[in-house]
């Protein structure tokens, strides 16, 4: 082996967050937390999943929520079969209209023809009461200008006649 170019081995205990499990070895890593074995100074690196905590090694299945990651992949999932199922009503709604037979494709077509026109009307009536309304502020707004402008004009003539 060249000397000094290989990284600095050190005492190194890993300890699972999970299952607080500890691991004495050696490694390049190190921290500022160290941990006394032996007599033996070790730094203390922290690591999530080990083999005291997988579920490879241990046969059981265990949840370690780091950020919520968990809470975040069941909302999804909720979504997801949220919208499989909203798909699922369409394709029986498309299914029904499909097997429905002339005389009652004829009735649908006619129901939805007058559902839309009973909404334009309403909506016709709207604009005209809208229109009305604007009609009526234009007509008071300029009877309004109309006595402004004729106490104007009394003012004056009567300082003219003064």
């Amino acid at each position: 082996m060249k000397a000094e170019i290989h990284p600095k081995l050190h005492p190194v205990v890993f300890v699972d967050s999970s299952s607080k499990a500890e691991f004495a070895t050696i490694s390049t890593l190190t921290s500022k937390e160290t941990k006394k074995i032996n007599g033996v100074d070790h730094y203390v690196v922290s690591i999530d999943i080990s083999s005291a905590s997988h579920p490879f090694y241990t046969g059981k299945q265990t949840l370690i929520d780091t950020a919520g990651r968990v809470d975040r992949f069941k909302a999804k999932m909720a979504a997801a079969k949220k919208m499989q199922e909203k798909a699922k009503g369409g394709k029986a709604k498309k299914e029904a209209i499909n097997k429905e037979s002339l005389e009652e494709k004829v009735a649908r077509k006619a129901k939805e023809n007058t559902e839309r026109k009973a909404a334009e009307k309403i909506e016709a009536a709207a604009s005209k009461r809208a229109n009305a309304r604007k009609a009526v502020a234009k007509r008071k707004e300029k009877e309004a200008e109309a006595k402004e402008a004729e106490k104007a004009v009394e003012k004056t003539e009567d300082k003219k006649e003064s």
